[in-house]
């Protein structure tokens, strides 16, 4: 059922208001102040808000509080209602963000009209936004490649403890889908998911956003600890978080519990940590930057999220998912990748990693060619006319003999087409065009071995003589 608060200082426009909708089967509430409106909202969030601009004895006024809900529930939709309307009240309160304006005396057919489209808005603004999430925003994890099989395992081992997990690895490696792939496959997967962005957080804000606080203006307001509760709270960039609040978090962890700022009594709250970082902590507590003791109560259980440069054969796989993705959110032409593209992709460097692959593939969707099958060219660096099938040289092959040029061609080409089969000697050979027996000669000629890397066979020049 439908949850609507009416606000308004007349009790009669109130209670006549909240009959009407009850007859049409909405629950409501009522509120004939700020002090109480704001009460009934930080209780519990309403469906729909009905506010009179003008309310005597109150700290706000309807403007103000519409400013404070839309802030703090930008989904809430909100109908002013007034008797002393005019244009230019109205125009603030729709650029404030109110839904609609009603003049009072209103016409009830004409207010049941209005607050049945702002609610049917409303609901489709939340489809849409949980889709959404879903699709980008998932615990859904992409890839066939023996690093990602071998990081897969090790977050399925964890998925039902409720240890804490410290995931390290480059930015844009994927270390907030690992988290919620986490989240997703445990116990907890009922609970919320909330995420603590330590990098974009003002210091001087951090502890008001992570424990919430208490003002006699505006009551209580949950933090993201107290909204995590019963689910996982995941601390991205954890290495950024300010020293003071470091500690506070420490004592969360042992004691389970926290006073919000300018609160008197403690809230409990019940929740799994997991945390993430591109920086080397050790080195953050030599300096003096991060804490010894808050490192080892959430370096639990360390997952290293390889970088896409060790799962060059899942880039295809993600390139695709990410085709669907996009063509399911925003409409955009649902594309098939070519060989020559898909070829291309994986021997591209992504120093942004699987978020940069993402954004490139978002680029190419935007910026293409049409629906057919993306081609090479379209990719960055990859711009202009072909010319007619010749080889640009590099400055330093150019200057070099024919011989030395050649090696340093065919190293450079093998070390790219094994690492992009993933170290696998037989299908390299197999695109290629060699024997394998011939390819291991070739490349011991070269100088170029493989090795085993975060679960990954890894080709490298070894520098040895040519």
């Amino acid at each position: 059922m439908s949850d609507i608060l009416i606000v308004d200082d007349e009790k009669d426009i109130r209670e006549l208001i909240a009959d009407i909708l009850r007859d049409e089967g909405f629950k409501t509430r009522l509120a004939a102040n700020s002090n109480e409106c704001m009460d009934e909202i930080n209780a519990q969030e309403p469906a729909l808000m009905i506010l009179d601009i003008w309310l005597k004895d109150s700290k706000m006024d309807g403007i103000d509080i519409l400013k404070t809900v839309k802030r703090d529930n930008p989904d809430v939709p909100v109908i002013i209602i007034s008797g002393h309307g005019n244009i230019e009240i109205a125009v603030a309160a729709i650029k404030q963000g109110a839904y609609d304006f009603i003049e009072k005396p209103f016409n009830i057919d004409q207010l049941m009209v209005v607050i049945s489209r702002a609610m049917e808005t409303a609901r489709l603004r939340r489809e849409n936004s949980t889709l959404k999430r879903r699709d980008m925003s998932s615990g859904e994890m992409i890839g066939d490649s023996a690093a990602f099989r071998r990081l897969k395992d090790q977050l399925d081992k964890v998925t039902k403890s409720n240890g804490r997990v410290m995931l390290t690895g480059e930015p844009g490696s994927g270390k907030e889908m690992a988290a919620r792939y986490i989240h997703q496959f445990s116990t907890r997967a009922a609970g919320p998911f909330i995420t603590v962005n330590s990098a974009s957080i003002e210091p001087d804000r951090m502890e008001e956003v992570l424990f919430g606080r208490e003002t006699p203006e505006r009551g209580v307001e949950k933090g993201l600890l107290e909204q995590a509760h019963g689910g996982v709270i995941y601390f991205d960039e954890v290495a950024e978080m300010p020293l003071g609040t470091q500690s506070k978090i420490l004592r969360v962890l042992t004691e389970q519990q926290f006073l919000r700022v300018g609160g008197a009594d403690k809230v409990r709250v019940d929740l799994r940590v997991i945390s993430s970082t591109t920086r080397d902590l050790m080195t953050q507590i030599r300096e003096g930057l991060f804490r010894q003791e808050l490192y080892d109560r959430l370096n639990v259980v360390p997952i290293e999220v390889p970088p896409l440069s060790e799962r060059r054969e899942d880039v295809p796989l993600l390139a695709d998912h990410f085709l669907r993705g996009f063509n399911e959110t925003q409409g955009l032409p649902l594309r098939e990748i070519s060989e020559e593209a898909a070829a291309l992709m994986q021997t591209m460097d992504w120093p942004g990693n699987v978020r940069q692959l993402r954004n490139v593939i978002e680029r190419v969707l935007i910026l293409g060619e049409g629906t057919g099958a993306i081609e090479a060219r379209e990719l960055p660096g990859q711009e202009g006319p072909a010319d007619e099938g010749r080889i640009v040289l590099g400055g330093a092959l150019a200057t070099l003999p024919l011989r030395e040029a050649r090696e340093l061609f065919e190293r450079e080409y093998l070390l790219t087409q094994i690492n992009r089969f993933g170290g696998n000697i037989s299908r390299t050979a197999n695109f290629v065009g060699m024997e394998r027996s011939a390819l291991h000669r070739k490349l011991k000629s070269l100088g170029v071995v493989t090795t085993n890397k975060a679960g990954a066979r890894v080709a490298q020049f070894d520098g040895g003589e040519e």
